[in-house]
């Protein structure tokens, strides 16, 4: 949330908007770091504190200011502002969905599933949305139960400019990062993703196990993604030995435009997503990805992906590893032309996908609302 903040506030400024952010500030969290007790205290600076903040600072605030929200989680402070002109961004409802027994994979605890109520109780009272793709407003609407003015998507834009990197170039990218590119100059597989549950790290590993099982000179596998968990180590164990997986972290921008740009594909079997932006960067490199066949992925990745049924709750691993290891090896397979023709498709759809278009949807949004107060002047809430 605070770099989607900081690159819209950025954005807005640049156009000759007046921008104020305003923030919870670490007081009470800053004397409990730590502690069992820095994540209460980090609620007491968001919901007790940070609200006195925002009382006292509203009367200084011109009535025809639109207060934008940069997530969906930020609900508790509705009520705030509420009877203002107001936009919430949304992202994504995994957290609510999980704490209402919608995934199966992420059961919450019982304090989890309370706080996420008192989320959703204070953004159900807002009455403008945008959210990030057409699947998290579906979900903001049948889970989230809002009853809204008005609803828009708008795709955000890529926070860097992806593009394709020369192979000889990425290569070298590479190896100045001191990363293991291989001395033969064969490419290599590659994925992405946090520690989130969603992120499907050990279907990653399932399906490079099978596939390397089926090849003599199987190509590495790079993961950008924290070091494995239980589960993964698992799949790991069953990675023959010519296999080759490593795992990187804290890649910055340039180095990951490398690695998209010199892997053959990209592996992406995510259960669920906001987005999935990877997608979208992969292909802007003109790598093909691989990834689930439910939205948003596929809003993010559009026809020119390869596509694999979602791991289900109770599935077996190995069995749906190996659909995937199947889709893979086809997809290792295409001729050169077919190569060619996959990344300009992939590239082209991810050139929609453009920063300023999203800035400017955005603001069109946002002027519509204000219209209907007749306030021309944009002022934003972080």
């Amino acid at each position: 949330m605070p770099r989607f903040a900081n690159m819209v506030k950025g954005a807005y400024e640049s156009r000759g908007h007046k921008v104020t952010m305003l923030a919870p500030v670490s007081r009470v969290h800053r004397i409990f770091a730590g502690t069992k007790l820095a994540k209460w205290a980090g609620y007491v600076d968001q919901y007790m504190l940070f609200p006195l903040t925002v009382r006292k600072a509203l009367p200084g605030i011109p009535s025809d200011a639109l207060f934008v929200f940069c997530d969906q989680a930020l609900g508790p402070w509705i009520p705030l502002v509420k009877s203002r002109p107001h936009v919430i961004h949304a992202h994504d409802l995994l957290a609510l969905r999980s704490a209402l027994g919608d995934f199966k994979e992420n059961p919450q605890s019982f304090t989890g599933r309370i706080y996420q109520r008192y989320i959703r109780a204070g953004f159900r009272m807002a009455r403008h949305f945008i959210s990030i793709s057409n699947k998290t407003r579906d979900d903001l609407h049948l889970f989230g139960m809002v009853d809204p003015i008005s609803s828009d998507v708008v795709y955000n834009g890529l926070n860097y400019p992806y593009s394709p990197m020369p192979l000889d170039e990425a290569a070298s990218v590479l190896r100045q990062a001191g990363l293991p590119v291989p001395a033969s100059g064969e490419r290599i597989l590659l994925s992405l993703g946090g520690s989130q549950w969603y992120k499907n790290q050990s279907g990653v590993i399932s399906i490079y196990a099978r596939y390397v099982a089926t090849e003599s000179a199987p190509l590495a596998l790079w993961c950008v993604a924290p070091q494995p968990d239980a589960r993964t180590r698992r799949e790991l164990s069953k990675v023959a030995d010519r296999g080759s997986v490593h795992f990187f972290q804290d890649i910055p921008n340039r180095t990951l435009q490398a690695a998209y740009s010199y892997a053959r594909a990209f592996i992406f079997p995510s259960l669920a997503e906001g987005f999935g932006w990877p997608l979208i960067e992969a292909q802007a490199c003109g790598c093909p990805v691989i990834t689930t066949n439910e939205p948003p992925m596929t809003e993010a990745a559009g026809d020119s992906a390869v596509y694999l049924p979602r791991l289900r709750h109770g599935d077996d691993l190995d069995s749906w590893g190996e659909i995937g290891a199947s889709a893979l090896r086809a997809l290792l397979a295409e001729t050169v032309q077919e190569q060619e023709v996959r990344a300009e498709r992939g590239r082209k759809w991810a050139a929609r996908f453009d920063p300023d278009r999203a800035i400017d949807a955005y603001l069109a949004i946002y002027e519509k609302i204000l219209a209907s107060v007749a306030a021309p002047i944009v002022e934003g809430q972080g």
